[in-house]
């Protein structure tokens, strides 16, 4: 769970995983997005890979990166049962 905030806590983080909510992308596409070099962005999606947000596929020469929303929707959940948010007492 600490790798999950760990990964939300950069803005950099956040905004590949809003850009992956709408679609899967493949890396070229999430970096056009960044002013970043190709090994720092890499580094972000390790980060992201290593807490299980986001998953990688090969198609073709590509590789495409989907958002894994159930680790994150479970995520959310333990945090706000933490705080006890959402309760309906």
């Amino acid at each position: 769970m600490s790798q999950v905030y760990k990964a939300i806590a950069d803005p950099t983080r956040r905004e590949i995983l809003r850009l992956l909510r709408e679609e899967d992308l493949n890396a070229g596409d999430l970096a056009s997005n960044f002013k970043l070099s190709k090994p720092a962005l890499s580094k972000h999606f390790a980060v992201l890979k290593k807490a299980d947000l986001i998953v990688d596929y090969k198609q073709g020469n590509f590789v495409y990166y989907r958002l894994n929303v159930s680790v994150l929707e479970d995520s959310l959940m333990q945090l706000m049962h933490l705080f006890n948010l959402g309760d309906s007492k």
